[in-house]
């Protein structure tokens, strides 16, 4: 309430703004010596945001000396001076810094995550001009890990965007303006804006018509060699020379890269770097775990309503592996190495942006219906874009299923920090001998990529064999043999 009517003096009577300013800087200056750091620093905000609401951004500038645009630099962070952002009064006087005079409003980029400082803007969802909602998003941010949405703080009209696309924007960063009301929409840029355009194509325009005038005029000078017979005997051999048969420029299109493709790129280039890779194989007849999905897929369906794949009795004889095998389990860190008590497993998933990897938590608590439903919950987040940091965050091992795009063998590269990533593929029927016969089953390779620093050879291998014993006998996980 006390906001509200500071702001109305403010916006209302400069005196009124000069008396408010006097009370708030006796404040400051006695709590200099004897206050925290933090509460001097939310007075010298709130006395910055009077100054702006009361004598325009100039003067602002020219009071504080820039103290204003860095304060507004800096408060998107965790803390400004020692002062946590989520303060009640530090998010009064943020409020009320980006406070425009009358009706304006703006829109600035939220908190993106502990880990993650800046973003791109990727593309605005609205228009200026265009009418939105209270929390309705009007931009994208693409962070290194997810897309973020920027919304409307009120509900308005837009009236202009003050940041570009492609832009690396922070917290706090205004991008955009939004009017409560439609009284500013008169001198709205997109009117301006079309003209302009339309009145910078003519000049590529003429500038087609210069070059066809050229082309047309360079006809002559050819036309002098080619009434000399002998001239045109010794061209031949030079254009070949110097010309490189290389494609045109028109047929190359240059994109920049995303943050997403960035960070995967970074990830997977340290994992090299850093982990002693090695991948050991192993095939699995699917014979009998196809056979009890076929049986079960519509009781199953019936009853938990999800559908019964693949991917989760590989889930399952996952988690039998790494608990027979905790090493594989663990990583190394420093000097030291953390065994993991419980079972986080990352699911790989491609997406039109890129990887991502989900985390199945505590699988080892879970069942069939539990692991399919959260495979298909979190695969629909991705694809959708919707998937948040903390659903990625962690995970202690990973399965990589490139079956799916028909993949028959791969070496995955190991998802740091963890220690191993196990590798499916397409399922292929081919000859193989059962009881002295040579019959067609349906077989997969799967593939195991392991820290040779961490895990030994005789690990690894004894943890592929559990995979493929329990896939081919389901059974072994009722009677945990």
């Amino acid at each position: 309430m006390m906001w509200a009517i500071v702001r109305r003096k403010v916006a209302s009577d400069n005196s009124a703004a000069w008396g408010i300013r006097q009370s708030f800087e006796r404040i400051r200056t006695a709590s200099v010596a004897s206050a925290s750091r933090g509460y001097v620093a939310t007075t010298t905000l709130v006395l910055w945001s009077i100054d702006r609401l009361a004598y325009g951004d100039s003067a602002v500038e020219t009071l504080h000396l820039g103290e204003g645009s860095k304060l507004l630099r800096h408060i998107g962070l965790h803390a400004y001076l020692g002062c946590p952002i989520n303060s009640k009064t530090v998010r009064l006087a943020v409020s009320l810094a980006f406070m425009r005079p009358g009706d304006l409003v703006d829109a600035v980029v939220p908190y993106m995550g502990e880990s993650i400082t800046d973003g791109t803007l990727a593309n605005f969802l609205k228009k200026p001009g265009d009418h939105v909602a209270i929390d309705e998003p009007i931009a994208q941010i693409e962070t290194d890990k997810v897309t973020i949405d920027v919304a409307s703080p009120e509900a308005g009209v837009i009236q202009k965007f003050v940041a570009k696309e492609g832009d690396t924007v922070e917290p706090g960063t205004i991008i955009a303006v939004i009017s409560k009301s439609a009284e500013g929409l008169p001198h709205v840029a997109p009117s301006e804006k079309t003209p302009s355009k339309v009145t910078s194509e003519p000049a590529p325009a003429e500038k087609v018509v210069d070059m066809q005038e050229a082309k047309e005029e360079t006809p002559s000078p050819k036309e002098v060699p080619k009434k000399k017979t002998k001239a045109p005997t010794a061209s031949p051999s030079k254009p070949s020379a110097t010309e490189p048969q290389l494609p045109p420029k028109e047929r190359e299109r240059r994109v920049p890269i995303t943050r997403l493709r960035k960070r995967v790129a970074t990830r997977l280039k340290d994992s090299q770097n850093t982990f002693a890779l090695l991948t050991t194989f192993n095939e699995v007849d699917m014979t009998n775990l196809m056979k009890l999905r076929s049986e079960y897929k519509d009781a199953f369906f019936e009853k938990h309503g999800v559908k019964l794949g693949l991917m989760s009795g590989f889930v399952k004889a996952a988690v039998s592996g790494l608990q027979n095998q905790p090493i594989i389990n663990a990583v190394i860190d420093g000097d030291d190495i953390i065994y993991r008590d419980y079972i986080d497993i990352s699911i790989a998933v491609g997406t039109p942006k890129g990887l991502v990897v989900p985390v199945i938590r505590n699988a080892e608590t879970m069942n069939f219906s539990e692991i399919e439903k959260a495979i298909n919950t979190l695969a629909k987040k991705a694809n959708d874009g919707s998937i948040s940091i903390d659903e990625m965050a962690g995970g202690s091992f990973t399965i990589s299923n490139g079956g799916v795009y028909g993949s028959l063998l791969s070496t995955p590269i190991i998802n740091p920090p963890q220690s191993a990533i196990l590798g499916m593929h397409s399922i292929v029927s081919r000859p193989m001998v059962v009881g002295g016969e040579i019959v067609p089953r349906p077989m997969m390779y799967i593939a195991l990529t392991y820290d040779h620093r961490l895990i030994d050879g005789r690990e690894a291998v004894f943890f592929l064999r559990r995979i493929k014993d329990v896939v081919e006998d389901p059974r072994r996980l009722l009677l945990d043999v």
